[in-house]
């Protein structure tokens, strides 16, 4: 068919607007509606890309695809719909105008009238009350109140009050950009109130979007909740099908006063364990002094209802080494490696994970699969990517670690069948560390806990040995120290150059140090390990939320101790880090 056959053809027969073009992308002839498109005819001999934006090899893969290409002219949407006139390799495109502007404008509408729900807690209600003077135990509740319901009255929301310290809320989705766009500012507002007793008030806001039905918009709410309390509240968790985004996060977890919960896990735990005949304790993969001393100190328990647990370790960091030869050479414990745990192991075992909730970090992935019962025993705030269906879970975020919380549980349940020394020193050494010597993320609990340790036979000068290091890691950490770099708002950063198989523990204890310097804010060290992996430390004081920030990079944490482990550079990582600190 000739050019201009083709253009009587398609001017003749084709209702819509349309042209056909060459693969060089020139317009050789165009329908008599074409117009209605670009507002005038004469197209022939233009460039598509000129006059669109959108190129020819495009539009000639749009084709292959059966896709459609949304252009948008002269205050309306047209739908491309490319067709080849022939299948020659070199063969023209025929394009035709689908004018959609009154199908888009239905479905914006249908999208923004799309329900959205928003399930609000306050966080901490019965310590907030309790530490609040008699006389303001009324008028703090209402002042909370009046300011959740002026922030629902600007997304014209329906609020619904469910308990003393909760909310529902409904509202359409095309208001949930603006809340995006001011950042959930409620948090801000709510978090401004002062108390008498400068007890903090914060919220936990739960939002789902874009279920297929309300129903299931509603259970994306209920997981938001879940993720924004997990994490330690004073946050916004939005969930759209798979994706999540956080908001806020500003301040620590409070601490909780009331140990009522430690006792009520003691018992379950004790249950769960009288009914086991096999019982795993497993930690992260290479596991920490942390991650190890509650593991040593979950094993007591099970020796208090008479089951030996095995406790499944492959390969640990340098500085677990000596308690680790303590703990072996004791043959009070039976370390087992991940590959005799899977044979072991079946439906009726019950597996206890020390340290973390990611079922990507623990020490045997398959263990989870092979054991129905599953317990978790964390600190860490929340994360998406969390062990499916434990029958306890055990998080407080605001503990300074693991081991402070299994030493409260055995408060509880030791009575005179006290921990061992090297058990209680174990306990002792993974407070020790998470909270930088007591240091950082140190509350009236965690002092109560070592004390208890100390009781228990606990000696610091003992458990001071277990953190000796060698020369050459020393040297390392010399090294990156004086090379740090000072940045704008209070950020240092440096590198570890040497490998070093605990280079996590090396670039953590960097960035510790480069957190007392005058003037920094918060701190980011990385460096690479034996494995080729980069691995990246973060510290805070707390006005930088570092576990949000790792988190970009499929990391995570607290609010001022993360870390993450990436497949770029260190000095790549760095660079990344700091774009991210420019955009907050």
């Amino acid at each position: 068919m000739t050019a201009m056959n083709l253009e009587d053809f398609i001017s003749s027969y084709i209702p819509v607007p349309v042209c056909v073009i060459n693969q060089k992308g020139k317009i050789i002839c165009a329908g008599e509606k074409i117009g209605e498109v670009f507002l005038y005819d004469d197209i022939v001999d233009s460039d598509i890309f000129a006059i669109t934006g959108i190129r020819a090899s495009e539009l000639y893969d749009a084709a292959e695809e059966k896709t459609h290409p949304i252009l948008k002219r002269n205050e309306k949407k047209f739908k491309l719909i490319c067709h080849r006139v022939s299948q020659d390799s070199d063969g023209n495109l025929a394009i035709l105008f689908d004018d959609v502007t009154n199908l888009e404008e239905l479905k914006a509408k249908y999208n923004n009238e799309k329900i959205c729900i928003a399930k609000i807690q306050i966080d901490n209600y019965d310590e907030l009350i309790s530490n609040t003077q008699v006389e303001y135990r009324i008028s703090l509740p209402n002042e909370i109140d009046k300011i959740i319901r002026r922030w629902a009255e600007k997304i014209d929301a329906s609020i619904n009050r469910m308990g003393d310290d909760s909310y529902l809320a409904t509202f359409e989705q095309q208001y949930l950009n603006n809340l995006i766009l001011s950042k959930f500012d409620i948090l801000d507002e709510v978090r401004s109130i002062e108390t008498a007793a400068d007890f903090p008030v914060s919220l936990s806001i739960g939002v789902g979007a874009g279920g297929r039905t309300p129903v299931q918009t509603e259970e994306y709410a209920d997981a938001a909740l879940d993720l924004a309390l997990g994490r330690g509240g004073d946050q916004a968790v939005l969930k759209r099908n798979i994706k999540i985004d956080y908001f806020g996060g500003k301040l620590q977890t409070v601490e909780k006063r009331n140990k009522g919960k430690s006792r009520i896990v003691g018992h379950a735990l004790r249950q769960l364990i009288d009914q086991s005949k096999k019982i795993f304790i497993m930690g992260h993969a290479n596991p920490d002094m942390d991650c190890f001393g509650a593991s040593l100190g979950i094993q007591r328990l099970c020796a208090i209802c008479e089951r030996e647990p095995y406790i499944v370790i492959d390969n640990y960091k340098e500085p677990l080494q000596a308690i680790f030869k303590q703990a072996k050479d004791s043959d009070n414990y039976r370390f087992i490696s991940s590959e005799k745990a899977k044979t072991l192991a079946d439906g009726d075992s019950l597996v206890m994970i020390m340290d973390t909730h990611r079922p990507s970090m623990v020490q045997c992935p398959e263990l989870l699969e092979i054991c129905e019962r599953k317990v978790i025993i964390d600190h860490h705030r929340r994360v998406e990517d969390f062990i499916e269906n434990p029958v306890l879970a055990y998080m407080e975020s605001y503990a300074s670690s693991t081991s402070e919380l299994v030493a409260e549980i055995l408060q509880y349940m030791t009575g005179k069948k006290a921990l061992t020394k090297l058990e209680a020193e174990a306990l002792l050494a993974g407070i020790t560390v998470d909270t930088n010597g007591f240091t950082v993320k140190t509350g009236v609990r965690t002092f109560e806990a070592a004390a208890w340790l100390r009781r228990k036979g606990a000696d610091p000068t003992e458990v001071s040995r277990f953190f000796q290091e060698e020369k050459e890691s020393f040297m390392i950490k010399a090294n990156a120290l004086a090379d740090a770099i000072s940045h704008e708002n209070g950020i240092m950063t440096a590198i570890c150059k040497q490998k070093h198989s605990d280079e996590q523990v090396i670039c953590a204890q960097v960035a510790d140090q480069l957190l007392t310097l005058k003037g920094t804010k918060a701190s980011f060290v990385a460096g690479i390990n034996n494995e080729g992996k980069t691995v990246v430390s973060a510290r805070s004081l707390g006005e930088v939320n570092v576990q949000v920030i790792m988190e970009k990079f499929n990391g995570g944490g607290h609010l001022t101790t993360a870390a993450a482990q990436v497949d770029i550079s260190p000095e790549e990582i760095i660079c990344e880090i700091l774009k991210v600190m420019e955009e907050k």
